[in-house]
């Protein structure tokens, strides 16, 4: 199946426009244009979005319901966000959008052997902009499988953008809702054995001749969200030496369970709690996959990545995110600090935070 105006895949050679695939999606398109390992998959786009919500007359609800709205009053937003979402999640998909839709699961599908699980995520127009961290306002499913549950998160997904914290933060922050729209990510699901994230500078200080890494076991989500304690790496951004090193606790990990067809938390055996979770390979083959993501796109990056268990070494290093840092970033370049300030473990991640949402199944 072909790139359309409503569905548009990573490789499609496609211009990734921030206005037709959001921010995640257009990264996303970016990278794997550049070469770089993204796992395939399509983006919904917000011409759908756009063309779902005017049929379903939910624009116009919208414009109603937060003309006068004053963020302050939680408990009036919370009514609003809730009638706007319920209205998203009900009311009919045209046929022909959800035929694309679907037209594009099963093109992605046909890649693979066997059927394959995908994450659903948000990926609106208003976030991973340099001036706005804004990342983790909306939604994401993991290990999703079939069709059913794949437009059912979709919807979910689309929904997410009027969720009272998301509306509170744009009035807050002086977002206009005119023009704001929703694309979605559908992508094959990693089976990731480690992941994390990493920073091509040292966020607590934002000298850039540093390259921060965070490691855990399984899917990256705990280590978004802040569940589990990571290893911390800090290393020199031209040699790759190690600098510092700060084992987690990494006491549990999200891996897949065939029986349930979902993610489940398991408990990290003490012998691996007690050693790093990435081999010295490992980590300069991440340290090196983030330089080369601040090369192409010439600023500090903020990147997601995981070793895919179903790939063999050398080939199972993903990246499945790339934004640039923002904490930092923005400010002047300053000479790089003699002497690093090690981090205690785990931080906050500038403009990485997000919530771990079960998939249903």
């Amino acid at each position: 199946m072909h790139s359309t105006e409503f569905v548009q895949f990573f490789d499609g050679g496609i211009e990734p426009q921030l206005e037709q695939l959001g921010g995640k999606g257009a990264s996303l398109v970016t990278m794997t244009a550049a070469g770089m390992p993204v796992p395939p998959g399509f983006i919904v786009t917000t011409a759908q979005f756009d063309a779902f919500m005017h049929t379903a007359g939910i624009t116009e609800k919208i414009e109603r319901l937060l003309g006068d709205l004053d963020p302050e009053d939680i408990a009036h937003v919370d009514r609003v966000s809730a009638d706007i979402r319920d209205s998203i999640c009900s009311c009919p998909v045209p046929g022909e959008l959800r035929a694309q839709t679907i037209g594009a699961y099963d093109a992605l599908q046909a890649r693979f052997d066997s059927p394959v699980p995908v994450a659903v995520r948000s990926s609106a127009t208003a976030e991973d902009l340099p001036d706005a961290s804004f990342a983790g306002q909306q939604d994401t499913y993991l290990w999703l499988t079939g069709i059913a549950a794949v437009t059912e998160h979709i919807r979910k997904c689309w929904a997410s953008l009027y969720t009272s914290r998301a509306i509170i933060y744009r009035l807050r922050n002086n977002i206009p809702a005119e023009g704001l729209s929703m694309a979605v990510v559908v992508q094959k699901m990693v089976n990731a054995q480690v992941s994390g994230v990493a920073m091509t500078l040292d966020p607590t200080n934002g000298d850039r001749s540093k390259i921060t890494i965070d490691a855990s076991y399984g899917v990256g989500e705990l280590v978004v969200s802040g569940l589990v304690t990571p290893d911390n790496i800090l290393l020199d951004k031209v040699t790759l030496a190690l600098i510092t090193e700060h084992l987690g606790d990494k006491h549990i990990e999200l891996i897949p369970d065939a029986a349930a067809g979902a993610l489940i938390e398991h408990e990290v055996e003490p012998a691996r709690r007690a050693v790093r979770s990435l081999t010295d390979d490992q980590l300069l083959a991440v340290a090196r996959m983030a330089k080369r993501a601040e090369k192409h796109y010439g600023s500090p990056q903020d990147i997601e990545w995981a070793l895919d268990a179903d790939l063999p070494d050398g080939d199972n290093l993903l990246l499945l995110q790339s934004r640039p840092e923002t904490v930092h970033s923005s400010k002047p370049a300053t000479q790089p600090v003699p002497t690093a300030q090690p981090s205690t473990g785990g931080y906050t991640f500038g403009s990485i935070t997000s919530s771990l949402l079960k998939p249903t199944h």
